[in-house]
């Protein structure tokens, strides 16, 4: 028996109209440091369609890829909702990579035009598939050898105010997106029309973020990064206003844009919203809007969590995802049997639990499925509708099994559903046959109210094959002896490391995590200054 049912393909397309109209009159607002320049999703979606027919006359005609290189700004959205829409592949360029990963990911995508910010032409990357360099902001247009360059107003202002929106098949390709590359070189993800769809609908849900058209959305996660957490297109299905910082990513503009523009809510990953929390502390600031603020990308300190929270008024909720699950993969929303607030903390405190649809297993080393009983440790493995089953043009056997992702996350899984993290599998220290959580000792020792962040690593160890070594950025002189004693009275004092550095600031990789894998290379190259204490 068939459905009565009409068939629909859910694509951004959808979307688009759906936000020019039924949310015409939210906006896009992005800060420029000290004002704001604005623009309804209406007006939005007309530049978007003066956008689409100006790339079909550069010769956009087919599912050639649009790469952008820009900031969270108006134009952005623009693109993120025009390309797609016309039956192109957005590809979003991170501008905090290396410039020979960059050039990588250019030339394996295969752009044919670029759209880029002004004041980031110096990190343009040279590929020979592109065609057309689209510069916003510029006051002067520049030379680039083989390439014709336009400017972006210019080429809008020439364009059709209509375009003739095609219905893209909900499984063709959308956009484009490029893991970190924190191990080997960045693998590509290819989202669907109809992966975006799902995903948007999955953000709107009260057990993720519960977005409305009373909703004012702060996107500080970079929209060049796993589709800005999807809430750009989550927001045009709701009708939240987007709130969008440019550049000003630093804790004092950040503070600024708040208070003039009062989000509800916010996303980012820890390290923005703990500088943000250090500036707020020392500085003061109004946040009072904020109903809840998301922190994604890596572990959530609980630190921050009450922090935020117990000085400032504002809810942090902790999620898990990645460049692979489009990317919100679980959000730690606490069960409505955990009534007082000592009942939730468990709960708010793990990485959380998936919507619909989205099936996470712990797997141990030979693929045996082991029990979701919130003590067994495994990696993680997930699957999906907004799961990728593969990487583009790349052979990745070991990165699947059985049509499941392994994600490289260890963790615990209880009987509801509940993920804990306990580390990476490549970053989880072996330390004389024992196991030690490098996540868990950061979250600790972000505790130490001197303590900014905190990263761990293991290093090696003649006796103990790997000990942890701990690198904290301070706010004030502390000793590592007193660190110590600090962190030993919250872990088992096996666990505690005799390797200590204190930094100006710890690395980070292109989306604000901290890059373990740059912080090993200058252990191995003697450029850490390390404090080594008496041994255990």
């Amino acid at each position: 028996m068939l459905s009565t049912m009409q068939r629909h393909q859910l694509n951004v397309t959808t979307l688009l109209r759906h936000g020019a109209t039924v949310h015409g009159r939210s906006e896009a607002v992005t800060w420029t440091g000290a004002t704001a320049r604005r623009t309804s999703y209406a007006a939005t979606a007309a530049r978007a369609a003066r956008l689409a027919g100006a790339l079909r006359a550069l010769g956009v005609d087919g599912d050639q890829r649009v790469a952008t290189l820009m900031w969270n700004q108006q134009e952005h959205l623009e693109a993120y909702l025009a390309v797609p829409a016309m039956g192109a592949v957005l590809h979003t360029l991170n501008l905090r990579l290396p410039a020979d990963q960059l050039a990588h990911i250019a030339r394996h995508a295969e752009d044919r035009v670029v759209i880029v910010s002004a004041d980031l032409l110096p990190v343009l990357p040279a590929a020979p598939s592109i065609e057309h360099v689209v510069v916003v902001g510029a006051a002067e247009l520049p030379s680039l050898p083989g390439v014709l360059v336009h400017d972006y107003e210019a080429l809008l202002a020439t364009a059709p105010e209509r375009f003739d929106w095609p219905e893209p098949d909900e499984d063709s390709a959308a956009a484009l997106c490029y893991t970190s590359g924190t191990t080997g070189d960045p693998k590509g993800v290819v989202y669907s029309h109809r992966s975006v769809y799902l995903h948007s609908m999955q953000v709107c849900l009260p057990e993720a973020l519960g977005l409305s058209d009373a909703d004012r959305a702060l996107v500080v996660v970079p929209m060049f990064h796993a589709m800005a957490w999807g809430l750009p297109y989550a927001a045009f299905l709701a009708g939240s206003s987007l709130l969008l910082p440019g550049r000003y990513l630093q804790a004092a503009p950040l503070a600024a844009f708040i208070a003039a523009e009062r989000p509800t809510t916010a996303g980012a990953v820890p390290t923005v919203w703990a500088a943000l929390l250090a500036h707020l502390d020392a500085e003061g600031g109004d946040v009072s809007s904020l109903r809840e603020v998301l922190v994604g990308g890596a572990a959530c300190p609980p630190a921050l969590m009450t922090g935020f929270e117990e000085r400032h008024g504002v809810r942090v909720l902790a999620a898990w995802g990645m460049t692979e699950t489009s990317p919100l993969g679980t959000v730690a929303r606490p069960p409505q049997y955990a009534r007082t607030a000592e009942q939730q903390w468990p709960y708010r405190n793990s990485a959380g639990r998936p919507p619909a649809g989205v099936r996470l297993r712990l797997t141990a080393e030979d693929g045996t499925v082991l029990p979701q009983d919130g003590v067994t440790v495994g990696e993680l493995e997930v699957s999906g509708p907004w799961v990728t089953g593969s990487y583009h043009l790349v052979e990745a056997p070991d990165s699947f099994r059985d049509g499941w992702l392994r994600t490289g996350d260890l963790g615990t899984l209880t009987a509801d559903g509940f993920l804990r993290l306990t580390d990476r599998a490549k970053d989880v220290i072996k330390s004389g046959g024992e196991w030690i959580s490098s996540v868990e000792l950061e979250n600790q020792l972000m505790a130490h109210p001197a303590v900014r962040e905190a990263a761990v690593i293991g290093v090696p160890d003649r006796r103990w094959d790997e000990r942890p070594l701990a690198a904290v950025v301070l706010t004030e002189p502390v000793a590592p002896a007193e660190l110590a004693v600090f962190l030993g009275e919250r872990i088992a004092r096996w666990q505690l490391p005799e390797r200590w550095a204190v930094l100006a600031e710890i690395p980070k990789t292109g989306v604000g995590k901290f890059d373990k894998k740059e912080l090993r290379a200058r252990y191995r190259a003697g450029e850490l200054d390390v404090t080594v204490l008496d041994g255990r």
